[in-house]
């Protein structure tokens, strides 16, 4: 089984769409590791603010089965996407960020995720998740990533939300 790391966000009924995500998660794939939320401006597009996490867990399918089943979860939880493709707001947006520290390329997927060290959002939760992760892209350290870009951020806050209740969740590792 592979150890993988998924970014959860939501800028549209973001409690209950992050609830709604993680629990399907969860009947899916059992356990999951989840990091502490954060609240982030949304980027690339106009619309209200994001909840972001990130949740780890353990699966038997591969790295594009997992990501067409992510895209399942999406719709399943409202998530609508544009025939243009255009950023938009969503409900949920489930991204596989890492597939078993393993670098993977096809045409529609490229692992692990670039927005692991472009952006604030997806690293930090990732950093509290996995504080001796690496980045296998470069070989650098997660905590090494966040010194650099996202030590001084000033768009990223910690989100007080309650996932303790049903969702059979951990915290640290899957």
């Amino acid at each position: 089984m592979a150890l993988v790391y998924v970014s959860v966000g939501s800028n549209l009924e973001r409690e209950t769409s992050v609830r709604q995500g993680l629990a399907r998660l969860g009947t899916s794939y059992g356990a999951l590791a989840i990091s502490p939320v954060y609240e982030s401006v949304a980027v690339g597009m106009e619309g209200p603010a994001f909840l972001n996490l990130v949740v780890g867990f353990h699966t038997v399918l591969s790295a594009p089965e997992l990501a067409v089943e992510l895209r399942v979860i999406e719709a399943e939880c409202g998530r609508e996407r544009p025939a243009d493709g255009s950023w938009q707001p969503r409900t949920l947006d489930l991204d596989l960020l890492t597939y078993a520290d393993q670098n993977y390329r096809d045409a529609n997927l490229d692992l692990p995720r670039d927005e692991i060290e472009r952006y604030p959002f997806v690293l930090k939760p990732l950093l509290d998740l996995v504080p001796d992760g690496v980045y296998t892209r470069t070989g650098e350290s997660y905590q090494s990533l966040w010194d650099t870009l996202g030590a001084d951020d000033d768009t990223l806050h910690p989100y007080a939300l309650d996932l303790d209740h049903g969702l059979g969740q951990e915290h640290g590792h899957p």
